[in-house]
């Protein structure tokens, strides 16, 4: 399954790829003015337009004898597409990963494990409050969905222009993070000093 994303990613088949972002975007385009009952129905009554009057006509050869009978789309219902016992559970394993690993990490940031990354979480948050005065989520899914077919074929083109943009930023990165750890430990309070340990009495030994 990985391997089939990655491929429509790059661009590997072309004609593949073009058909899935295409409709995708031609998909999300038509949510703007349609709600998603009415794409999803005018979708199926689409393909049942196309599929119906081709198995009447199948039909209809076969009974003239024009036709061996064949059912024209029997390739695709001999495909086994049923999800097995081990699939299911590999699935629902990672699931629940995903799941325990998201819960963890947020808990992780909202009650500051980390201030550094408790910081980067908040700023992340503020930005997202203006992405969400400018733009709703449909219009993310869109741009994420842009993103997601150009930015892949865009770093295979080119690849070596990128590599050297991204290792000048996390140089630029890595200082403004040291400058802040040496902030944040020059802000902190020294250390109480450990308290002096008693002195032992002694004990006076009796003289006879």
């Amino acid at each position: 399954m990985a391997s089939k994303v990655l491929d429509l990613l790059y661009w590997r088949d072309v004609g593949t790829t073009g058909l899935v972002f295409t409709g995708l975007v031609v998909g999300l385009a038509c949510l703007f003015q349609l709600s998603a009952i009415t794409i999803l129905s005018n979708l199926g009554l689409g393909i049942m337009a196309f599929t119906l009057p081709v198995r009447f006509l199948y039909k209809a050869m076969a009974l003239v004898r024009l036709g061996d009978g064949s059912h024209p789309f029997q390739s695709y219902l001999d495909e086994d597409r049923t999800l097995t016992d081990e699939d299911t559970v590999r699935m629902a394993e990672q699931i629940v990963l995903l799941i325990a690993t998201a819960v963890t990490e947020l808990k992780r940031l909202f009650f500051i494990d980390s201030i550094m990354d408790s910081v980067k979480f908040v700023v992340f948050l503020y930005l997202l409050t203006y992405v969400g005065v400018q733009a709703n989520g449909l219009t993310l899914v869109m741009t994420g969905v842009i993103c997601a077919f150009s930015l892949p074929l865009l770093y295979r083109l080119q690849q070596e222009r990128i590599d050297k943009i991204v290792k000048a930023i996390k140089k630029l990165v890595e200082k403004i993070t040291e400058i802040v750890d040496l902030v944040v430990s020059l802000a902190k309070p020294p250390p109480a000093p450990a308290p002096s340990p008693a002195p032992t009495p002694k004990l006076k030994q009796k003289t006879k």
